[in-house]
């Protein structure tokens, strides 16, 4: 799965949390451009998944992105930037009944 993270400057351990759940980042936007104000500019192509960190975003640079993905029937992730609070979030979006189904990359455990 593609992801599109949105907010902070520096991922850390980010990618590795995320490729434990099969998603790779094929974007990463900080939001302090101000483009990414502006509404109505589509997703980049092939994103299955937009992770908006609130902690390090404007209120309308998440609106813009949850808009986006919304639109797109995109899967929308909110949370603090942190490991703990990324895993519980996409634990609860994710969940590994959905395993048998999905051709990605995570191994399955």
């Amino acid at each position: 799965m593609n992801a599109l993270i949105v907010g902070a400057d520096r991922l850390g351990n980010i990618p590795d949390v995320l490729a434990g759940f099969g998603i790779s980042i094929a974007a990463h936007v900080s939001g302090r451009d101000s483009s990414h104000q502006r509404r109505g500019a589509a997703l980049p192509a092939g994103i299955q998944l937009v992770i908006l960190f609130t902690d390090f975003l404007g209120h309308n640079v998440m609106q813009r992105f949850r808009d986006a993905a919304s639109r797109e029937g995109v899967m929308l992730v909110c949370c603090r930037r942190s490991v703990c609070a990324l895993q519980q979030a996409l634990g609860r979006k994710i969940s590994r009944d959905d395993c048998a189904g999905c051709f990605g990359a995570c191994q399955k455990k």
